[in-house]
């Protein structure tokens, strides 16, 4: 087996490039472990300790990344397959734009890897509090089971934004779109 490196990860997912999302759900390649990657907390990329700087690899890495039943995150491709650290959630939402007002208004999300989809019944936003800090962490789903971690600066923007409805007899906090209601309390 040759050495992995980016490179030659990259020339493996290239043949992929321009198709759909690959079905890294029907490979299973073996697992290479003598190989470290990680997504830190605010989408930035890391192989063997070093950061992944070239946009496009990034970009291209995440169109095989796969969350498993034991909790791992895996790179995936149909030869290979890296575990990946991830310290939060392996995507980072970096902005958002609004198209239409009130229950009809729409909101579309764009990942730091260019991922752009509707907040949505598929794509559905959850907020987490941690119970030491009390501080709030957005949630929105990419794809399939893997999510994303909305930034500050943008979750920000979403509360002023919000308005308060009265949802099934409950009063909250939160944002519409595609005519949903997304909490944000």
């Amino acid at each position: 087996m040759s050495e992995i490196t980016p490179e030659s990860l990259l020339k493996q997912i290239k043949k992929l490039e321009g198709k759909a999302l690959p079905p890294v759900h029907l490979w299973d390649p073996p697992l290479c472990s003598n190989i470290s990657m990680k997504i830190d907390r605010e989408g930035r990329w890391y192989f063997m300790n070093s950061p992944i700087n070239r946009k496009r690899m990034i970009c291209l890495f995440s169109k095989v990344i796969r969350y498993d039943r034991d909790g791992s995150y895996y790179l995936v491709t149909p030869h290979e397959k890296i575990k990946l650290k991830v310290e939060d959630k392996p995507f980072y939402v970096i902005d958002f734009s609004i198209v239409g007002e009130g229950s009809e208004q729409i909101i579309s999300f764009k990942t730091y890897t260019e991922d752009i989809f509707l907040l949505d019944k598929e794509h559905p936003l959850k907020i987490k509090v941690d119970k030491n800090t009390k501080q709030p962490s957005p949630y929105v789903l990419v794809r399939n089971n893997l999510e994303g971690l909305i930034s500050r600066n943008i979750f920000y923007k979403l509360v002023d934004i919000a308005k308060r409805e009265v949802i099934k007899g409950s009063s909250r906090w939160g944002v519409w779109s595609k005519g949903l209601f997304f909490s944000i309390e």
